[in-house]
């Protein structure tokens, strides 16, 4: 089973020096001491996933939880006729799984290579019932989680077709930390792109042609250079 290799197997190792993880300001991680931080380091393990490789199966047992450290993860939920629905994206930085839960509420999957710092959930459950931090580092997570989720209810419900591509245009911008004139990675395919903003690939190439006049400059398939950010973000409705 993956997930019991994810955080057992021989070929995983434990976790890189946490003081040095580019992602360690962003993760929930960020509100140990380095005391705690090396007893929850021994916690961990370090996994690696191939592109469309699952991490975890919506309605499976919630066993593992993570931190994303590189690459880019997708967070799907299937309909009982097999439809998939993209219900967000994970960037380094960001937690998966479900604390203290029994099951996991969606699917993981990897849009790319991507490494993860994982922990078995009831041991991050302990760990996390003794240090109060953690807690609130988790329960400001979930609070954020939730003021993204809101503001997807919005773009998804009022925003036109170009304000939704503009919005996850930004996105990718904004997580990368591009300036203007840097090519910003796009791990999404068209499809995806449509699938993800309730649109048809068709519109999602217009928009992207439309938007190459004036706010970005596209040099491939799988990224996109700002050349305009405040035009950008006006196309956005932001």
């Amino acid at each position: 089973m993956y997930l019991e290799s994810a955080i057992g197997g021989s070929a995983n190792k434990r976790v890189g020096n946490c003081a040095s993880c580019p992602t360690r300001e962003q993760a929930i991680c960020s509100a140990l001491s380095q005391d705690v931080l090396a007893e929850f380091f021994q916690l961990g393990r370090t996994c690696q996933l191939r592109r469309g490789e699952t991490l975890m199966w919506q309605s499976d047992e919630a066993i593992i939880v993570g931190n994303l450290r590189e690459g880019l993860l997708k967070l799907t939920a299937s309909l009982d006729d097999g439809r998939e629905q993209i219900l967000g994206l994970a960037f380094p930085g960001d937690f998966v799984g479900r604390p203290f839960g029994a099951t996991a509420g969606h699917c993981v999957t990897a849009l790319t290579e991507a490494r993860l710092c994982v922990f078995r959930r009831s041991a991050f459950d302990r760990f996390a019932s003794c240090h109060p931090e953690l807690e609130h580092a988790l329960l400001l997570r979930a609070l954020d989680e939730l003021e993204r989720a809101r503001r997807w209810m919005l773009l998804l419900g009022r925003k036109s077709a170009g304000e939704r591509v503009a919005t996850l245009l930004l996105e990718f911008a904004d997580r990368q930390g591009a300036r203007e004139g840097q090519r910003v990675a796009l791990p999404l395919s068209r499809q995806q792109m449509a699938d993800l903003l309730g649109l048809t690939i068709e519109t999602v190439s217009r928009k992207l042609t439309l938007f190459k006049r004036h706010a970005i400059r596209l040099p491939d398939l799988h990224g996109f250079v700002v050349l305009d950010r405040a035009e950008l973000r006006a196309l956005s409705g932001s």
